[in-house]
């Protein structure tokens, strides 16, 4: 057995780096080890230096790569990293969640163009395309997969994908062309029978997060709890109500973003809610559905609170002053 075949003992760093010195023939090595650290989900943050999660999975990944590449002439080390200037924890997740994000972006481009077709074709139509749009959506779907199994930090993009994916196969099994949205939850009108409990959502909050912990707060439950988890890790508890998590509660449906699910299953039906959940779905969907001129300002805003809060409950308290202050907005000058 080779000292690369032993099994190394993980410590509590952070990060496994690798760092390969790549020959310059052959040319194909280059283009090898570039599509594998594709499809590990490796991130770069220098030149020739690349980044996963430490877990034994990410270290039996790098060490069967660095194998290749010290088969195909080259050479490299891999390493554990704590980071302790420069670059911190928060923001080389940060980076992870932008490329996942890039994919799922790729994704829902493909998904929204298929549900375009869908709404323009007949009954008739349909059923004779059926198998056809069937293993589209399921070539998606595979994409899907394999996009989540890199997606370590739980990227906002999975929420999206998952509603447009929910959406399609409903409406292709029903054999809806309607184009509308389907709820695919009742409506909760009791309120009381969401009060005492813990809300979870993922750690990293964002703008939708923000919104649905702000709107919770303050027109279901005062006294609301928060848990911030990791995706990964993560196993339901009794009492618990899940927000813009997958499989959640209350998330993504379709093209609607939580807030607006919230609102819709809550019976929450105030106008200026709606105002607020129409910048929210453009902020977080990116797709300017609304075009509210609000939109880009609250979105600065967000982003600055996201730089300047590490802390979850910290980017909640900050967001929901945004949203108080947004809200008396759109009540009093419907009121006007």
């Amino acid at each position: 057995m080779s000292k690369r075949e032993i099994p190394i003992p993980l410590t509590t760093a952070r990060w496994l780096l690798l760092i390969p010195q790549l020959p310059p023939e052959p040319a194909y090595l280059r283009v090898k080890v570039w599509r594998r650290l594709q499809r590990l989900g490796a991130i770069s943050v220098k030149n020739s230096v690349y980044v996963l999660p430490t877990n034994e999975q990410s270290l039996e990944d790098f060490q069967w790569l660095l194998r290749e590449i010290e088969e195909g002439g080259g050479e490299g080390m891999v390493c554990e990293a704590h980071l302790i200037d420069g670059l911190d924890d928060q923001e080389v997740e940060a980076l992870f969640d932008s490329a996942r994000d890039a994919d799922y972006c790729e994704i829902a481009n493909q998904l929204r163009k298929l549900a375009a077709q869908l709404r323009k074709k007949r009954a008739k139509a349909l059923a004779a395309e059926l198998p056809d749009l069937e293993n589209q959506i399921s070539k998606l779907r595979r994409r899907a997969h394999e996009v989540n199994a890199i997606d370590f930090f739980g990227a906002n993009g999975r929420m999206i994908v998952e509603g447009l994916l929910s959406e399609i196969e409903t409406n292709l099994t029903e054999g809806e062309q309607s184009g509308q949205q389907k709820e695919e939850l009742p409506t909760t009108n009791d309120l009381a029978a969401l009060r005492g409990k813990t809300w979870v959502t993922r750690k990293g909050v964002h703008v939708d997060r923000m919104a649905c912990a702000w709107l919770i707060r303050r027109f279901i439950d005062p006294e609301a709890r928060f848990k911030f988890v990791s995706v990964k890790e993560y196993t339901p508890e009794s009492g618990e109500m899940r927000f813009d998590m997958f499989r959640g509660e209350f998330t993504h449906v379709g093209e609607k973003c939580s807030l607006e699910v919230l609102l819709d299953r809550t019976g929450l039906n105030d106008p200026a809610l709606r105002a607020i959940a129409e910048i929210v779905h453009d902020i977080d969907l990116k797709d300017a559905k609304f075009g509210r001129e609000q939109t880009a300002g609250i979105a600065h805003v967000i982003a600055g609170i996201c730089t300047s809060q590490k802390d979850d409950l910290a980017r909640i308290a900050r967001g929901s002053a945004l949203f108080d202050d947004t809200y008396e907005y759109f009540r009093k000058r419907r009121g006007r």
